[in-house]
């Protein structure tokens, strides 16, 4: 007879919980979901759950910090002959761009962050870590402040072009949100084009 297996469960990983997480919010509602109910699905102690994630509102978010690092990186390696408006809209496509196979889960995940009214506060935080990645680029390349009146302009008009492409995604599954975004950002993007000194 096999014997029981000592000592520590098999890690887990914050991509593993959010993912429990994400099919329990949609299944039964965010509000109707507790954190122990998180805990347990995810095979986890509430105590490991907290280590991945403070709070139960971080959850549908998992490591958005490693993706604003990664939308950082792109605006970094942008060259510096390439038009704002081009750099802002090739590294919105880039940011958002993910394996075929992930769009449903994507959808799924991104209508328990917009359509969830409790996750809506928390939400402006996630954004406002977004806005300044968009805006300290937006300075750097305008040569003023990243709190100046400018690049938070662009930093809140990217959000929006972002989120609005966003919402049709989710009300239109027949459009590739890569599509969504471009056109989103076409809409605003002649504007753009004047702040290239």
């Amino acid at each position: 007879m096999p014997q029981p297996r000592v000592g520590r469960r098999r890690s887990t990983t914050p991509h593993h919980i959010t993912d429990v997480a994400i099919d329990m919010f949609s299944a039964r509602g965010f509000a109707d979901v507790s954190v122990d109910d998180v805990a347990q699905a995810a095979g986890i102690s509430r105590r490991t759950l907290f280590r991945y994630y403070a709070s139960k509102n971080a959850i549908p978010w998992g490591d958005f910090d490693n993706h604003l690092a990664h939308l950082r990186d792109l605006l970094d390696n942008v060259d510096s002959d390439v038009r704002l408006g081009d750099a802002l809209r090739a590294a919105l496509l880039a940011f958002n761009t993910f394996d075929e196979s992930e769009t449903a889960r994507h959808r799924q995940r991104m209508r328990v962050i917009l359509q969830t009214a409790e996750l809506q506060a928390y939400s402006m935080t996630m954004y406002a870590g977004w806005r300044e990645v968009i805006a300290g680029f937006v300075a750097r390349r305008l040569d003023c402040k990243t709190t100046d009146l400018l690049p938070q302009t662009v930093a809140w008009t990217m959000l929006g072009v972002a989120l609005s492409a966003y919402e049709h995604w989710l009300s239109d599954e027949s459009v590739p949100l890569p599509v969504a975004l471009g056109n989103a950002f076409d809409a605003v993007g002649a504007g753009l084009d004047g702040l290239d000194r």
